[in-house]
């Protein structure tokens, strides 16, 4: 991101100081569900041939357990449509994937486990795999990363609903503020939601237009990121953590002023907005979009008595803590963080026992014209 929003929350999937990455069986549970989607997609570009050595881009990988599973996946795939394939000149398996999220992220993780992770899969493909290799792309996504029409396939988990900044509507001396709140809620005025509307079509365009020139011909792209359900009320953690901060500010605890200042760089968008960005930019064939609802705690183990609820509240505010905790720091220092989070979690006990809290996933593929 190219602003100051890219010291705390790496718009590609990180979180400054906390990383989502130890956070991430939600990540890995829904990644795991979609599978199915990203082998079809795949068989529907490669149903009759496959090209020499095939070039994939995970964007947001961060660096955590979840880093090489797209690799993993996709290697998995990709042999068993080689299998499949009705060609007697088969020759071996080659690939090139390159792991992209933000200049800050620590990729020294990934490199460290690269040497176990290809003993494994020559030791799996056997003779199948020619080669793979596996490399670091540093950098917003919302910019160019790779040459002209070189890679074949782009893959990008949760990471797309980050903003590259707060919308620019919201911005001091602007004269909007979207009062007590730090993101979109049922109080927000309409020319709040509208801001962050304006923000998201502005950076989904960009990406749309980079990964463009990037892919070859007929190349694909496989994006899972949070939306939302237009039908339903903007129910988020991050309206609950505004709640549990307007009573802070209510016991003089934090200032209203610091409060009215903060907007997360994110954005649920619809899947009518997510096809008119589409439709505007021109550039790819929408093949397929799909909404998918998950718990809140989605990746959870319970163990299905009473203190579900108690577990779910933990499970919750620890991820939502590791995305959110460098930027209220920043904005009002480490102090109240403990305090913060301990209100916010008793507030969640009170809304999972309301009501089901879902997320809405957009699942969806495409291919370059």
């Amino acid at each position: 991101m190219a602003t100051t929003t890219s010291k705390f929350i790496h718009a590609n999937g990180g979180v400054g100081e906390t990383s989502y990455a130890n956070n991430s069986s939600h990540q890995n549970k829904l990644i795991s569900k979609v599978k199915p989607m990203l082998e079809q997609s795949l068989r529907s570009l490669y149903s009759s041939s496959l090209p020499s050595c095939l070039k994939v881009a995970d964007l947001g990988c961060s660096s955590g357990p979840n880093a090489l599973k797209l690799v993993s996946d996709i290697i998995d795939i990709v042999d068993s449509i080689s299998c499949n394939l009705d060609n007697h000149d088969k020759k071996p398996l080659g690939f090139q994937f390159f792991l992209n999220d933000q200049f800050q992220n620590d990729f020294n993780n990934i490199f460290q486990s690269l040497p176990h992770f290809y003993e494994r899969i020559k030791e799996e493909k056997g003779e199948r795999l020619d080669s793979c290799f596996v490399n670091a792309t540093p950098g917003s996504f919302y910019g160019r990363l790779f040459p002209n029409n070189s890679i074949h396939f782009f893959n990008s988990s949760t990471s797309l609903h980050w903003l590259s900044q707060a919308p620019k509507g919201l911005a001091k001396g602007t004269g909007l503020v979207n009062k007590g709140n730090i993101y979109i809620t049922s109080t927000s005025p309409p020319e709040v939601y509208q801001a962050y509307l304006d923000q998201f079509r502005h950076d989904f365009g960009a990406f749309l237009r980079s990964r463009a020139k990037e892919l070859v011909q007929g190349g694909g792209m496989f994006l899972l990121f949070l939306g939302r359900d237009q039908s339903s009320e903007i129910v988020t953690p991050y309206g609950i953590l505004g709640s549990a901060l307007n009573d802070m500010v209510s016991e003089g605890l934090i200032e209203e002023e610091k409060l009215d200042s903060i907007n997360m760089p994110r954005y649920g968008a619809t899947p009518d907005e997510v096809k008119q960005v589409i439709e505007s930019e021109g550039s790819f064939t929408l093949q397929k979009l799909e909404a998918i609802n998950t718990p809140w705690d989605e990746g959870l183990n319970k163990n299905n008595d009473n203190d579900d609820t108690n577990m779910s509240a933990d499970f919750i505010a620890k991820y939502v803590r590791a995305t959110c905790e460098p930027l209220m720091k920043a904005e009002f220092g480490e102090g109240i963080i403990g305090e913060l989070f301990v209100r916010y979690r008793k507030k969640l006990v009170v809304k999972l026992e309301q009501e089901k809290l879902e997320y809405t996933n957009l699942v969806m593929f495409m291919t370059k014209k």
